[in-house]
Order: C-alpha cells, then structure tokens, then sequence
C-alpha cells in the first residue's frame, strides 16, 4: 500500500512539473514566432537580467523576453496573455520589492532595457525616449544632444520607467518639479494587445492613470518629454547637524519652517542620517555665494555648520550624486544590497510626531549595529514647483506632502529584526497623526504591506478612480504584482 501512495504521489509530481515545461515550451514558442528574443536559461544576459537589486527578493520568471522593437513588445504581451501568464515590464530593474521581476516566481518579464534611444527635437526641446533607458544615459544624451534636462532622481543606473510612472524625485525637484511633470505624452501597450497613445489630449483618463500608478495599465513603449536648459553650474553641499536628543524636535520644527516658508526654489536638499552622523545635503542652482545666503536662515536656527560645498558645471552635479559612471547602458551589472526598506511621506513633521520619531532615532536607532539610515527629502513648501504643479493632472496621490521619508536597513539571514526595527520606528512617528497627513511612495516599496494596505497607502484618495482605471483596462489583471491594483466595478468595493 505504501509503494503504490508513493508511486501515485510521484506521478502526480511529474505530471506538474509535465505541465510547467510544456507551458513553458508554448510560451517560448510563442515568443520564437513573434521574432522575438528570450533570455536563453544561464546565458549571461539571463543571469545579469534576473539579478535583483534586493538581494534578499529574488525570483524565478516563466521567461525573460528581450525585445528590441515596439511589435515585439505587442507579440510580448499577447503571448502571455494567450497562455496565461502575468506580464511584467521591467527597466532598470532597482525595485525596493523586485517588482520588475514579477514580485512573485512565474511572470512573464519583458526586459526593456535594450530599447534605450535618447532623440531630442532641437525645434521643439521635446526629446522622444525609450521605455528602457536609465536615467544616466537620459541626462547625459539630453546635455549632449541640446544642452537640455528633466528633473530626475540621482542613481544614473534606475531606469526611467518605473521612475517617472509612480513619481520620480530628484536633486532638481524643488526646482523644476518631479520627473512625471516632464512627461507630455506616452505610447503604451494595454492588456488588449492595443497600441494608444495617451497626453493631456488624447486618452487623457490613461495619462493621468499612467502618471502615477503606471505598471498597472500596460507596457509604456516610449515617452515624449519636455526639457529645461539645466544651469551651467550648481553647488553641491553638506551641512552637519549637531543634533541630540533634547535638541532634534527644535531641529526638525525649524527645518519645517524653513522648508515650508523660506526655502527658494533653488535649493535642493535632503536631511539624511545615519548611526554616526546626521547631514543635510542638496544641490544649488547657483552658486556658493548665493547658497550661502540662502541656507543662513536655516543655519542660524538649527546650529548647522556648512562642512562642504562645491561648484561645478551641471553634468558633474549629476556625477556627484550618482554611485557609478553616470551613462549607464547595456549590458548592465546590477550592484546588489539586502535589505528593507519602508517610506512615508508626511505633511509635516513636528511636536508628538517630531518627539515618537526623535525619541526612537536616539534611544533605540543609535544603538543598533546594523548598517541603517534614513533620508528625507523635501518635496514640498511654497517656492517648491512639485506643490505649484497641477495636482489634478496625475494619479501621484501625496504631491501635498512635504516629505518623503525613507527608512532604511541591511539584513542578513534574520530579516525580522531589520523588519521590526524600521516598522517601530515609522509607528512611532505616524502614531499621533491623523490619516490624511501620510501616506507612502511607491518607489521605496513597503515588502510587508498586504495588497488592501498597500493600495490605501500608495494612491490615497486616487485608489477609487484608479481601481476603476484598472477594471477598464486590465479586468482580468494581465499586468499583476503583488501590490498591484485590484480592479473593481464598484467603487463601494474599493
């Protein structure tokens, strides 16, 4: 009797597994008869593409299809949704979560990173992009092409997509806006198979969807993007806090003044802080003088002394920022970390919330070994041109807060002491505020949000409207992760 449950239970196993293969084989077929490229198992190119920047989140895709052409990005799509699998874009591949690898085993991956074209209409200064370039090879292709930028964030290596369709803050935030506020129209794959083509004109509920919660609606193939002449200089700088315990809530409150009534709009800065030191560092556009004289407020009410400042032409301002050459292209090495991390963005921070948070940062966060730090960007105040944006015109839900706090620890084997240490301390600061003063920005991921949690978090008082976005374009969730959207019909159900 034992023999045949034993041998039963064998072939049911090697029935599944008959299964995967055979769905596996269909779907590389699939992709074979579009002319489309797949990853071959073990190739180097397979290997740097499932890499994840999360050591600790790594997962095995279905397959990695490598298209090079917008009609194999469509071949792409319908493949997977001809066979059943959940499709997912992937760019750069810098998700917090390992979002671009699916979240989960299985997913289809459309690897976008070979599509990377940077052409600037010198005419017009509209540069017409595609969906696999990273942000270094965008900023150094738009400075040679015309002398032109966008706003964008620091590390030369994230890739545009995931940036910009769910926010995209940078060391040029305050001053020109967020990265999606640069976004003037998008071509984008839907779960249909269709091509459209979505602006402030045209599919305009698909740009305002796109603009904020993109990975949920379709595979953007390219982006329109206006363009600044960027200065011809800025001023990096450090300034060191000599903060303690008893003088850190005064610290914090008067850094929120000065954020949300002094700053110009030309100061660029972050707090950031680790267990040895704490630090505001940004980029000035302008120079030392004039910097000078904008953070003396600042200085004069939180004892900060300027430790470091330099002026430089702007592509080295970029290059100063940046953790590797800035024109990153393929073949791309993923640099790996494993950790977690955890956001919050904030209306303010002060009094009960400024104390929970202080109180942890120097009671139990400076006794922690663990490699950890926390930043802070200012994304907000009345000079800031993330808040003079017409909020109306994307789905990123939290443009009225005026930080984005983002926690961060190195794990190792044992993962929930870093868990617990982050989680604590964001419950300390949140505790006292109500639900409308905080939320969470998509691009630092929460790994630990359920799906309802997390939908609530990341798209506030958009989620309705976007579910229902969803449910139109995507009812049978194709373009699925973790945290993705769900999609209703109903918005009493949202």
């Amino acid at each position: 009797m034992h023999s045949t449950v034993t041998f039963c239970l064998g072939l049911m196993v090697s029935l599944a597994q008959g299964t995967v293969l055979n769905r596996r084989a269909a779907l590389e077929d699939c992709l074979s008869g579009s002319r489309t490229a797949v990853d071959e198992i073990g190739s180097d190119d397979y290997n740097r593409d499932i890499t994840p920047f999360n050591k600790r989140l790594p997962f095995l895709p279905a397959a990695i299809a490598v298209p090079t052409t917008v009609e194999q990005i469509r071949s792409a799509v319908a493949c997977g949704s001809k066979l059943g699998y959940k499709v997912t874009p992937k760019c750069g591949g810098h998700s917090y979560a390992s979002l671009g690898l699916g979240g989960e085993d299985g997913h289809l991956i459309i690897e976008l990173d070979r599509m990377n074209s940077v052409k600037l209409d010198t005419k017009t200064n509209v540069a017409t992009v595609d969906a696999g370039t990273r942000l270094g090879h965008l900023a150094a292709e738009l400075f040679a092409q015309g002398n032109r930028a966008i706003s964008h964030g620091t590390c030369p290596g994230v890739g545009i997509s995931g940036h910009v369709l769910h926010g995209g803050f940078g060391m040029s935030s305050h001053t020109r806006g967020l990265a999606l506020d640069w976004v003037a129209g998008m071509n984008v794959v839907l779960a249909n198979g269709t091509l459209i083509h979505a602006s402030e004109t045209e599919n305009k509920d698909v740009y305002w969807g796109l603009l904020g919660a993109g990975s949920n609606f379709g595979v953007v193939t390219s982006y329109e993007l206006n363009t600044f002449e960027p200065p011809a200089n800025v001023t990096w700088f450090v300034v060191s806090l000599p903060w303690k315990q008893n003088t850190s809530v005064a610290g914090l409150e008067a850094l929120e003044d000065f954020a949300l009534n002094t700053q110009p709009a030309e100061l660029n800065m972050r707090l950031y802080a680790t267990r040895q030191f704490t630090q505001l560092e940004g980029s000035y556009h302008g120079n030392k003088t004039d910097l000078e004289a904008a953070l003396a407020p600042l200085l004069n009410k939180t004892g900060g002394n300027l430790a470091a400042a330099q002026t430089v032409p702007w592509l080295k301002g970029l290059e100063h920022f940046a953790t590797m050459k800035l024109n990153q292209t393929y073949p791309y090495t993923q640099v790996q970390e494993n950790f977690y991390g955890k956001s919050l963005e904030l209306a303010g921070l002060n009094g009960t919330s400024a104390k929970g948070f202080t109180d942890y940062w120097f009671s139990v966060a400076k006794n922690e070994t663990a490699h950890w730090y926390i930043q802070m960007d200012i994304q907000g105040g009345k000079n800031s041109a993330v808040w003079k944006a017409d909020s109306k015109l994307t789905s990123y839900a939290h443009r009225d807060k005026l930080y984005i706090l983002q926690f961060y620890i190195a794990t190792s084997d044992a993962p929930e002491t870093g868990f617990k240490f982050v989680n604590d301390w964001a419950s300390a600061t949140t505790r006292p505020l109500a639900a409308s003063d905080w939320g969470m920005y998509f691009n630092y991921p929460d790994t630990n949000l359920n799906r309802t949690r997390a939908q609530q978090m990341y798209w506030g008082n958009n989620l309705v409207k976007l579910q229902q976005l969803k449910a139109h374009l995507d009812p049978h969730e194709l373009f699925y992760y973790p945290v993705s959207l769900s999609p209703t019909r109903n918005p009493e159900l949202a």
